[in-house]
Formats: C-alpha cells, structure tokens, sequence
C-alpha cells in the first residue's frame, strides 16, 4: 500500500471519527436553514445523491469541494428545480482552473418561495401589500490536487433565510477530499458540509411597544422591546462514498456509487446510483434515495444528459432528471453548462 493511499484512509478515517463526535447530539428536524440539503444538479440528483465520490463537474463545488480541481478544465452551469408546493430552487457555479492542479469556485444557491398577499383580520382580501420569503448561499471554493490521485478543498459561505422583513444569517464551511485508486477507477470520497455559526431571525417587526404595568396608570405603556427568537443550528452533513467502474467497453462505460450521509436533523440513510454512457457523449442515470429513512418520501430517481463539443475544447452539456417524492410528486431539475 502506497504512502498515499495510507494518508487517505488515514484522513478519512479521522473524519468519520471527527464527524460521528460531532454529530453524537443529533437533535432529529431541529435546524436553520434545511434547504441547504436540497441536492443540486440533474446529475447529481439522478445518480440517488450518491455523488462524493464521483463528482466530475462544477457541482462538486456541493457534495465535494475536494474533487472539483480533478476536473478537465474550468466549467459554468446553471441548474434550475420546480421544488416543493411552487417553490423554485436554483443553483449557479463557476470553477476555474488556475494551473492544472488547483481550482477556485464560486457557487450561489437561492430556494425561492414566491410571494402573497398580506392579510389581517380587519382587511382579510388584502392590504394591497404581499410578502415575500427567500433562502441564499453564497460560496467562495478552493482545491488543490496534493498528488495525481488526491485532492483536498473546501468552501466557505454565506448563508441567509428571509422572510418578509425578518432575516437571519450565518458563515459555515465545506471541507471535502477524493481519492483515486488504481483499481477498475475506484474513487473515494468525503465532505463535511455547514459547520458554521447558529442562525437567528432578526428584523423590524420583532420590534413592539411594551406595557410592564398595564393595570397601573400613569406608568410609561409605550417602552420600546424587541422579541428575542431561537437560535437554531445549521445542518451538519458528513458524507461518505465510495465508486467504480463496473464495466468498460470501447463505448460504453457503466459507473456505481453508494453513499452513507449522516444529518445533524435527521438519521442516518444511504444513496445510491448508477451512469450507463456511450462514447462519453450520451448518459443515462438512475438511483435510489434515502434508503432505510423511516418515513421518507423520497424514492427513486432517474435522468440522463448528453454532451456536446463546440470549437477547440470548448464542451457543452444538457442534464435532466426526475425524482419521485411520494405524496408530492415528481420533481423536476434541468441543468446547461459550458466546459471551457
């Protein structure tokens, strides 16, 4: 076993360790910010969510900022879902390779809710006003291949959840790592995601006119207070996986990966998932998620892309995929990027 291989395993093996610590007083939905656990990109989504290991594009700025610099060249995708009851969520990245072995990124996650009408008991149709509620990430990445087979990176963000004319915000940071052995294309892969500071929401309309003396008169009812919310934690994720080529051909490539992700706000659970490909140009993928989560609703997960070279190495994508969701449906995601 290479020197290598063993500093690989080693690391890993502490970040299993460090993670299982760090995540002992699971508190089971009890955090800010859950859209930061909504998958991104077709491909991804496709493939179950097990993608740590195999993230080969720009949305490994996502499940694995350590894998994004064994990319081929710099990369831009936007990646758009109709999420849950009308909402919209949309991601957009951009890795640059700066010298063969080294990326930077910059990636912007927004889940939109829309907006309505604002009602009250006395204008019950409407005060002519509406609301509106917003969740945004913003990410600045770095990675670095330490060897031809091993790379390390992380990001740190920004994070904010606004509804109407409350907010609350928050830094965190994604530290990941992949490993490429010399066995049929085996890789490994792990991050840990939104280690960061507690959220807490803060606005203008915390803010009201208090009477500690209300059966008293001639007290001042008018003292100004504000209303202190809870601080919530961000959702600590630690994401294991493992993938290898199961069978290659003159055209036609077979990929597996499986996945065990451990969430600070709920229970441990596995994905899987798999990518037939012809000449590297055609893809189709399937998976399974949230396996053995009591009650979920989340199932299976299918979708495809293809690929397209436009002048010099300049390479155009299209991804698609579908994801059923139990009592909500299908959910839809399609992404476009340029590889250049």
């Amino acid at each position: 076993m290479n020197v290598y291989l063993k500093q690989s395993i080693a690391i890993i093996l502490m970040s299993v360790v460090l993670g299982g610590a760090a995540l002992s007083q699971s508190k089971v939905g009890t955090s800010a910010a859950p859209f930061l656990g909504i998958a991104v990109g077709p491909k991804g989504i496709a493939l179950g969510g097990a993608y740590v290991a195999l993230a080969n594009d720009v949305t490994a700025l996502y499940y694995n900022p350590g894998a994004v610099s064994q990319q081929q060249g710099s990369q831009f995708m936007v990646s758009h879902t109709d999420w849950l009851v009308d909402t919209k969520f949309d991601w957009v990245g951009v890795s640059i390779n700066l010298d063969g072995s080294s990326m930077v990124g910059v990636s912007i996650t927004q889940l939109n809710y829309g907006e309505e009408v604002v009602t009250t008991e006395d204008f019950q149709d409407g005060t002519g006003e509406t609301w509106t509620a917003a969740d945004i990430a913003i990410g600045l990445s770095y990675a670095r291949n330490l060897t031809d087979r091993f790379s390390i990176g992380g990001t740190l963000k920004y994070i904010q959840q606004r509804i109407w004319n409350e907010s609350a915000s928050s830094f965190a940071l994604d530290v990941g790592l992949k490993y490429v052995t010399d066995f049929n294309g085996m890789t490994i892969g792990m991050s840990i995601s939104n280690f960061g500071a507690d959220m807490r929401m803060q606005g203008k309309d915390l803010f009201r006119n208090y009477d500690p003396e209300p059966t008293v008169s001639g007290n001042n009812g008018a003292i100004p207070v504000e209303y202190k919310t809870d601080e919530w934690p961000l959702p600590l994720l630690f994401r294991a996986g493992i993938a290898m080529d199961v069978l290659q051909m003159d055209d036609l490539n077979f990929i597996v990966a499986v996945d065990a992700l451990r969430p600070s706000d709920n229970a441990e659970t596995v994905n899987i998932g798999g990518e037939i490909s012809w000449k590297q140009m055609f893809f189709f993928r399937g998976g399974m998620k949230s396996l053995f989560l009591p009650e979920s609703e989340e199932g299976y997960t299918i979708g495809g892309g293809a690929k397209y070279e436009l002048t010099g190495a300049n390479i155009i994508s299209f991804d698609y995929s579908y994801q059923e969701f139990g009592k909500f449906g299908g959910i839809q995601s399609f992404a476009i990027g340029i590889t250049f």
